[in-house]
């Protein structure tokens, strides 16, 4: 049988030197040695994987998303919010009526707690940011926390998760 994990994801931005700044930013991913291409690109490091950005002038996806991990929900939060050209995006869950007093949804799954937070980067690319445990949020930072009741529950015994068997450990803190 054949094995597979992700060795990268790619996706088309529009300014290569704004989508670095933003990916570095916010989430804090280095650039790492890039091979030159016909397109300006730049690989980042996240996690151990690979980001790669192409500086096209293809749209970005109105829907397909990568997810992240990350360690400090509330500093993307803040990060995102005080970026010029980024955005939160609510996924449409209920109509758009989850922004209380301005705020931007950040949504939990029920049954696992895991903090989920939609954003678009400034080409537009669709990012879930993943946390573990939405009990732990500071809600001076995040306000706006909502049960997502777009989903049905996992089937009793199930271990959905999305941090499952996915190798990643939410509890283990992140190396440098």
């Amino acid at each position: 049988m054949t094995r597979s994990t992700y060795t990268h994801v790619t996706i088309a931005i529009d300014d290569l030197d704004e989508a670095v700044d933003f990916y570095g930013g916010v989430f804090g991913m280095e650039p790492v040695p890039t091979p030159d291409w016909d397109l300006p690109v730049q690989w980042l490091d996240c996690g151990g994987l690979q980001l790669h950005l192409v500086e096209t002038d293809a749209d970005a996806p109105a829907f397909h998303h990568f997810g992240v991990h990350v360690d400090d929900l509330e500093g993307v939060y803040a990060a995102v919010e005080a970026h010029s050209a980024a955005a939160f995006d609510d996924l449409g869950v209920t109509g758009g009526g989850d922004w209380a007093d301005g705020d931007p949804p950040v949504y939990y799954l029920p049954t696992i707690r895991t903090a989920q937070l939609y954003v678009r980067d400034p080409a537009g690319n669709l990012i879930e940011v993943n946390a573990p445990d939405v009990d732990a949020l500071d809600r001076t930072v995040v306000p706006n926390v909502v049960e997502r009741t777009d989903l049905d529950p996992p089937v009793p015994g199930s271990d959905a998760n999305l941090y499952g068997s996915f190798g990643v450990d939410p509890t283990r803190p992140f190396t440098d």
